[in-house]
């Protein structure tokens, strides 16, 4: 009788330690998809500068406010700058 309450005991602790890694991973993801979302990725914003006809487009500079990538334009060197928020809108070219 007495291993039957111990059987029971290890597996509700298996049980509940399970449960306890389940729900730290979950946060973890949604804390890194919450951060990513509210950025400008810098992979984005070369794209778009490629968009816009730079060419050799680098990222220069990351702020909490702007990106800004450099490259060559029709007439030489250009810097295009767009904000740091989702979907990099452009600020100035």
């Amino acid at each position: 009788m007495t291993g039957i309450f111990t059987k029971a005991g290890i597996a509700a602790l298996i049980a509940l330690g399970a449960a306890a890694a389940s729900i730290s991973t979950a946060s973890a993801n949604d804390l890194s998809a919450s951060h990513h979302s509210r950025i400008c990725s810098p992979i984005t914003a070369v794209q778009k500068a490629r968009a816009v006809g730079l060419r050799h487009a680098h990222i220069e500079n990351i702020t909490p406010r702007r990106v800004v990538v450099e490259g060559v334009g029709r007439h030489g060197s250009n810097r295009v700058v767009f904000a740091n928020v989702p979907g990099c809108p452009l600020i100035h070219s």
